[in-house]
């Protein structure tokens, strides 16, 4: 069952969503601020979150770049801000999709359905073999040698996405973006310091890795 996390501080709001939401069989849980959403997201770990940008206690596009540091669920922004400012930050924080109040339940709905089709990975592709380890999208899990291997959410964050565009160059600005978020695109340190513990954990030999390889100056790229 797909596990919604609505983030709003209008009780009728989140009611009507709430009754929308589990019409259709989803499980829904609610948040009326940021912290407590930062929070429920930790614990519940929804598969798609829809977010106002007007909460009490801190700015929306601060929630979505918290969400970002770890979680990969798609995020959909409700927000009575019109402006096109406001959407190219919430979208440039890492926000997928973005609806302005008032808004048509039945769009809302369909947009939801959209963002969570667009983040199931495709079957074809969902478990992705490598020389000494798999990799399942799907479970989001990583089996080294019949042993499944513990990884940081970060950890598993860079390596889906390296995962996901396998034989493909990442550019360092575009890992650090999908995993860290707009503001650290020029942190380069964070992707040599996991990309070490990641070979430590995944590759035969770290030193003279097989399946993550530095493009030096430009970025990195997955072979399977």
């Amino acid at each position: 069952m797909t596990r919604v996390l609505v983030v709003d501080d209008e009780p009728q709001l989140v009611r009507a969503l709430r009754i929308n939401l589990r019409a259709r069989g989803y499980e829904v849980d609610a948040a009326a601020g940021g912290r407590e959403a930062l929070d429920l997201a930790a614990r519940r770990h929804p598969d798609v979150i829809v977010l106002d940008l007007g909460l009490p206690d801190m700015d929306g596009t601060d929630v979505i770049a918290g969400l970002r540091g770890w979680l990969t669920a798609p995020i959909i922004v409700l927000s009575a801000r019109h402006g096109s400012g406001d959407k190219v930050e919430a979208l440039d924080a890492g926000a997928d999709d973005y609806v302005t109040k008032p808004f048509g339940m039945d769009e809302l709905l369909a947009r939801l359905r959209a963002a969570v089709r667009r983040a199931a990975p495709a079957a074809e592709t969902a478990v992705v073999q490598a020389a000494g380890f798999t990799v399942d999208l799907a479970a989001r899990k990583v089996v080294r040698d019949g042993a499944a291997v513990r990884l940081t959410p970060t950890e598993w964050h860079v390596l889906e996405v390296l995962v996901r565009n396998a034989g493909r160059l990442v550019g360092q600005r575009q890992l650090l973006r999908e995993v860290w978020g707009p503001s650290y695109e020029t942190e380069t340190n964070y992707l040599r310091v996991y990309l070490a513990q990641l070979r430590r954990k995944l590759e035969a030999d770290p030193a003279r890795p097989r399946h993550l390889i530095t493009e030096p100056g430009m970025g990195y790229r997955f072979e399977p």
